[in-house]
């Protein structure tokens, strides 16, 4: 296998500028406005705590750095939530409520993949639809927007560099994959289980943020029963390298492939080369500009240089 992404995990230590991420666009100004008005209005009914948010969110992106990723941003608005409301874990209802869909459908599409032609290939196009519960996107999920999603993930088209993936799967000894969304990590499984579990380890968040999965979400849909689960150490809905503990990063830069799954983890990452492959859907237009896809799009994409284009392939 080849060496791992660093010579030493200690280069992660080193604040200037090896931290490599995707910068804010002006675009996102208005959904991060949107993100916490919405977040605020979904723990509280109090009118106060709305514009006590929005105030916050507002005066933070007129000073914030557009060098930073847009989840860094997404970090320090939930971290105020979480203040102003004195609730530790906002989101915890909707994301017991994910969970239990999740798990009420992936029994029937463990037959799917079990009778497709690609297992693998049907698993990972799953694994990608299930990006879709992210209510950092969209704040009103129901069940019938998702039950559409993932049915349709059985034909909608599936872009990306599949037959490296496929390539690196059979390589690999050890498979860090960095989980996204409660609900979604129920489908993660159904991946999980085509890359051979004994050497698989599953990172989620280290802290509440969002609808991001932790360590009670991992459990609720029995991911700890068959892997390896640890936390990154961060409440960012993302992978921050800076902001993990120095033993998640040495993990991180050992690993012999990283799975990346979502927009935050591609955001926070998407610059770093390496053994790293992001699935996630294509949920706003920066995103879309960015990879030359259109939204809604199932995207497996390989890491690959600072500002190198990364050729899509439609896969029948």
């Amino acid at each position: 296998m080849a060496a791992p992404f660093r010579t030493s995990y200690d280069e992660w230590s080193d604040p200037r500028g090896l931290r490599l991420t995707m910068k804010t666009s002006l675009d996102c100004i208005p959904c991060i406005l949107r993100q916490g008005l919405e977040a605020a209005r979904l723990v509280s009914e109090d009118s106060a705590v709305h514009e006590q948010v929005l105030r916050d969110v507002l005066q933070w992106t007129g000073e914030m750095n557009l060098r930073q990723s847009p989840p860094e941003m997404a970090q320090r608005i939930h971290r105020r939530l979480r203040e102003i409301t004195g609730v530790d874990d906002p989101y915890r209802q909707a994301k017991d409520r994910l969970n239990r869909l999740a798990l009420e459908l992936i029994s029937g599409f463990r037959t799917a993949i079990e009778s497709a032609d690609d297992p693998l290939q049907m698993a990972a196009r799953l694994a990608i639809a299930g990006n879709t519960m992210d209510m950092g996107v969209n704040g009103n999920l129901t069940e019938t927007n998702i039950r559409q999603v993932m049915n349709r993930a059985l034909t909608e088209p599936f872009f990306g560099e599949w037959e490296s993936f496929r390539q690196a799967v059979i390589e690999a000894r050890s498979i860090l994959y960095l989980a996204d969304n409660a609900g979604e990590i129920a489908f993660d499984r159904l991946l999980i289980e085509q890359l051979s579990p004994e050497r698989v380890t599953v990172v989620v968040r280290g802290a509440p943020v969002i609808n991001d999965a932790t360590l009670i979400d991992a459990r609720a849909v029995g991911l700890d029963e068959i892997v390896e689960v640890i936390d990154n150490g961060s409440d960012a809905p993302g992978t921050i390298l800076s902001d993990c503990p120095e033993e998640f990063r040495r993990r991180f830069a050992e690993a012999d492939l990283i799975i990346a799954k979502g927009q935050g983890n591609y955001e926070t990452l998407s610059d770093e080369p390496g053994n790293l492959f992001y699935l996630f859907k294509v949920k706003c237009p920066v995103i879309a500009n960015r990879i030359g896809q259109p939204l809604g799009t199932q995207v497996l994409a390989q890491s690959a240089p600072v500002q190198a284009e990364w050729p899509a392939m439609k896969l029948e």
